[in-house]
């Protein structure tokens, strides 16, 4: 069987990692790859958007499956032309992918099939927003509708600074075209839960929730990143809630997108906010979520690879389960100094032998490159998600952070307090 993979960062190696698994002689290709790719795939020196001769590649080299990382070339509609040459494809159309790259259309799609979400608004003048912002008064999350990489969301106290984040966004460009309209919501309190689901259009297969840190400082503050480590599972999130959040939030909307006729085929992303009148909607993804990912797949201990192929082929999967490892996995991202703002790349990684030959530890490159002369330096903001596993989170988020601090370059950046929560929960300390 021979797979691709689109995408180079640390969702894409993650999902090698268990592809190669599944599949040990399987032949694995990734569009670019990273420096830590190289032992799992070839590299195919095409980008997701060269679409024409991604597709021509994947005839020629008899590709029998093709999974879709990164939400962009969802959005600019790769599945449905690689589709439309006869290939199978894990990953949505773009018509379907809209529920990520248009957060007004999610949140209207939700507001009219009654899935729980945070009361909105959407606007595209900048004046009316501002006027609806100092009419509310009080706390309120400000998003830009479009696609801005993770971060495009602003968490405001108050109306003045919701104001300024309105400017910042819609005239200021600090998102590009994803601000051009914006929505403003009601800010929901509690914890916020990520929860991957598989399918088909119709059936529902939801994974191990997990909880990821968005901010990039410890204690949840600074400004929101594409995400700065996470853990799973998640104790709040029972059975109880589980099946809640399938009935009235997963299967509702999957079978929402059916009837607005945009089948939503591949892998759906919720993310939730955990309030006290039940889980609500904070935003919808179409693709595995980074660095959950780098979580999850960890501890899935049945194949991912055989309900993926299931989908791309068209066929169903009801019926079909996930079986999981005991214990916890913990990452702890490794960022460039000045990430999520500027950041030098082309900085030599110092990353010990003995980290990569762990067996409880994997990590998982991202923002990184091999140089000519077979040199590791950063190549991005986010450069390497290290994930632990262990007993308990407490542990797992010991041993990930151990590991994520030998592991060095110049300005490196990581927080020391992923899994915070759960380890209080569990009554020690992340």
């Amino acid at each position: 069987m021979k797979i691709l993979v689109v995408g180079n960062g640390g969702r894409e190696h993650a999902l090698l990692w268990k592809l190669r698994r599944d599949a040990p002689h399987a032949e694995l290709f990734v569009t670019g790859g990273n420096g830590g790719t190289d032992g799992l795939a070839q590299s195919v020196p095409l980008a997701a958007a060269e679409m024409q001769a991604l597709a021509g590649w994947a005839e020629q080299n008899g590709i029998d499956l093709t999974i879709i990382g990164p939400e962009a070339p969802l959005a600019e509609g790769i599945a449905d032309h690689l589709t439309n040459h006869g290939l199978r494809v894990f990953g949505p159309g773009k018509d379907a992918a809209r529920i990520e790259s248009s957060k007004a259309f999610a949140k209207t799609l939700m507001a009219k099939y009654g899935i729980p979400t945070a009361d909105f608004r959407v606007f595209e003048s900048l004046g009316e927003a501002e006027a609806h912002v100092r009419g509310l008064g009080g706390p309120v999350v400000v998003k830009a509708s479009g696609l801005a990489a993770g971060k495009g969301v602003v968490v405001c106290d108050t109306a003045e600074e919701a104001a300024a984040a309105l400017r910042d966004t819609m005239a200021g460009g600090a998102f590009g075209a994803a601000g051009e309209q914006v929505v403003v919501e009601e800010r929901m309190t509690g914890e916020e839960l990520s929860v991957f689901a598989l399918t088909d259009g119709e059936n529902v297969i939801a994974m191990l929730p997990a909880q990821d840190h968005k901010r990039v400082g410890e204690g949840e503050t600074g400004p929101n990143t594409g995400g700065m480590g996470a853990y799973a599972p998640v104790s709040p999130a029972t059975p109880a809630l589980m099946e809640q959040v399938e009935r009235d939030i997963l299967r509702p909307t999957v079978a929402a997108m059916a009837r607005e006729g945009h089948p939503f085929r591949g892998l759906l992303y919720a993310g939730l906010m955990l309030t006290p009148t039940g889980p609500r909607v904070v935003e919808f993804n179409c693709r595995f979520g980074d660095p959950e990912t780098q979580v999850v797949l960890p501890l899935l201990r049945s194949s991912l690879l055989e309900p993926m192929l299931a989908i791309a082929r068209g066929e169903s999967i009801a019926g079909m389960t996930l079986e999981w490892h005991p214990g916890a996995a913990v990452t702890t991202v490794l960022a460039s100094g000045g990430y999520p703002g500027d950041y030098a790349t082309g900085l030599p990684i110092h990353l010990p032998p003995e980290v990569e030959g762990m067996d409880d530890v994997v990590v998982f490159h991202a923002g990184t490159r091999r140089e000519a002369d077979g040199a590791l330096v950063t190549s991005g903001g986010r450069v390497m998600a290290v994930t632990a596993l262990a007993p308990t989170v407490a542990q797992a988020a010991a041993r990930s952070r151990a590991a994520a601090e030998s592991i060095e370059f110049q300005g490196r950046l990581l927080r020391r307090d992923i899994g915070w929560r759960e380890a209080a929960r569990e009554g020690t300390h992340a």
